[in-house]
C-alpha cells in the first residue's frame, strides 16, 4: 500500500507458512487455551460455591481470574482461528478491540496484583483493623479502582498507538496485534513513541512492584514476630502464592519489553510475546491450587459435588 492510503486491516504474520507447523500452532494453543480456561473457572467456581471463602483475599483472586479469563481470550482464539483458516488478516477495528482490550486486562492484573498486596499487609500486620479496612465496600470500590485504572491505562495506549499513520505491507511480526510491532509501521519515525510506551509501562509495573515489596517486607517482618511456629506457616502460606504469581508476571513483562527487538518476525520476539501473555493467565491457577490448602478443600468438594449430582 501507498503512504497515506486508508488502513482497512492488517496482517499477523504468526508462527509460520508451513501448512503443518500450523496446524501444530493450533493444537498447542488450543491445549493452553483450555488449560487457563478450565483453570480459572474452576477457581472462580470453587470460591463462588464455598462460603467459607467469601472474604477479600479469594474476592480479589475471583477478580484476577476474571482477568486472566479476558486477557487470554482476547488474542489466543484469533490467533488459533488464523491458523486452522490459513488466513493472516485481521480488521482495523479488529485490531484496535485487541489492543484495548489486552492492554485493559493486563493492566487491571497489575493493579490488581497490587491490591491484593495490600490486603495481605493489612491481614498479617493489621489484623485487629483488617474486617474495618477490607470490608467489602472498601473491596468492590479497590476492584473497581483497578478496572477504572486499567480502562484509563488502555484508552491512553490506544489512542497513541493509532493516532499515527500506517504505511508499507501493514504486516504486523506477530501472532496478535501488539504496541511495539504496530508503531514500527508508522509512516514517520515512531521511536519516540515507542520508547514513550516502554518506558510508562515499565514505570508503572516497576512502582507497584516496589509497592508490592515494601508491603511483603513489612508482612515478613510481622510474621517472623508471631512466636507459633504454625501461625508463621500459615501466614507464610497464604502470602506465597500471590508472591509467586506477582514475581511470574513482572519477569515475564521485563523480559519482553526490556530485550532488543527485531523488525521482521524472530523466534524471541514470538517466545516472548508467549512468555507474557499466554503463561500467567495459565499457571496463575495452578499456583494458587498448588499452594493453597483452602482452594485444595474447595476444589475436591465441587468435585465431588459434580461427582454426586451425575451419579
Amino acid at each position: 500500500m501507498s503512504n497515506g492510503s486508508i488502513v482497512t486491516e492488517f496482517l499477523l504474520l504468526g508462527f509460520s507458512d508451513v501448512r503443518e507447523l500450523q496446524i501444530l500452532h493450533f493444537v498447542v494453543f488450543l491445549v493452553l487455551y483450555l488449560v487457563a480456561l478450565l483453570g480459572n473457572l474452576l477457581i472462580i467456581s470453587a470460591i463462588a460455591i464455598d462460603h467459607h471463602l467469601h472474604t477479600p483475599m479469594y474476592f480479589f483472586l475471583v477478580n484476577l481470574s476474571l482477568l486472566d479469563l479476558g486477557s487470554i481470550s482476547v488474542t489466543i482464539p484469533k490467533s488459533m482461528a488464523n491458523s486452522l483458516l490459513d488466513v493472516r488478516s485481521i480488521s482495523y477495528s479488529g485490531c484496535v478491540a485487541q489492543v484495548f482490550l489486552f492492554v485493559f486486562f493486563v493492566s487491571g492484573d497489575v493493579a490488581l496484583l497490587t491490591i491484593m498486596a495490600y490486603d495481605r499487609y493489612v491481614a498479617i500486620c493489621r489484623p485487629l483493623h483488617y474486617e474495618r479496612v477490607m470490608n467489602r465496600g472498601a473491596c468492590v470500590h479497590m476492584a473497581a479502582g483497578a478496572g477504572a485504572s486499567g480502562l484509563l491505562y488502555s484508552a491512553l495506549h490506544t489512542g497513541n498507538t493509532f493516532a499515527v499513520s500506517f504505511c508499507g505491507s501493514h504486516a504486523v511480526a506477530q501472532f496478535f496485534c501488539e504496541i511495539p510491532q504496530l508503531l514500527k509501521l508508522a509512516c514517520t519515525d515512531s521511536d519516540v513513541s515507542e520508547n514513550g510506551v516502554i518506558v510508562f509501562s515499565a514505570c508503572l509495573v516497576f512502582s507497584c512492584f516496589v509497592f508490592i515489596i515494601i508491603s511483603y517486607v513489612l508482612i515478613f517482618r510481622a510474621v517472623l514476630r508471631i512466636p507459633s511456629q504454625q501461625g508463621r506457616r500459615k501466614a507464610f502460606s497464604t502470602c506465597l502464592p500471590h508472591l509467586t504469581v506477582v514475581s511470574l508476571f513482572v519477569s515475564t513483562v521485563f523480559f519482553t519489553y526490556l530485550k532488543p527487538s527485531s523488525g521482521s518476525t524472530s523466534i524471541p520476539d514470538l517466545a516472548a510475546a508467549v512468555l507474557y501473555s499466554v503463561l500467567p493467565p495459565m499457571l496463575n491457577p495452578v499456583i494458587y491450587s498448588m499452594r493453597n490448602k483452602e482452594i485444595q478443600v474447595a476444589l475436591r468438594k465441587l468435585t465431588r459435588s459434580r461427582l454426586l449430582t451425575k451419579n
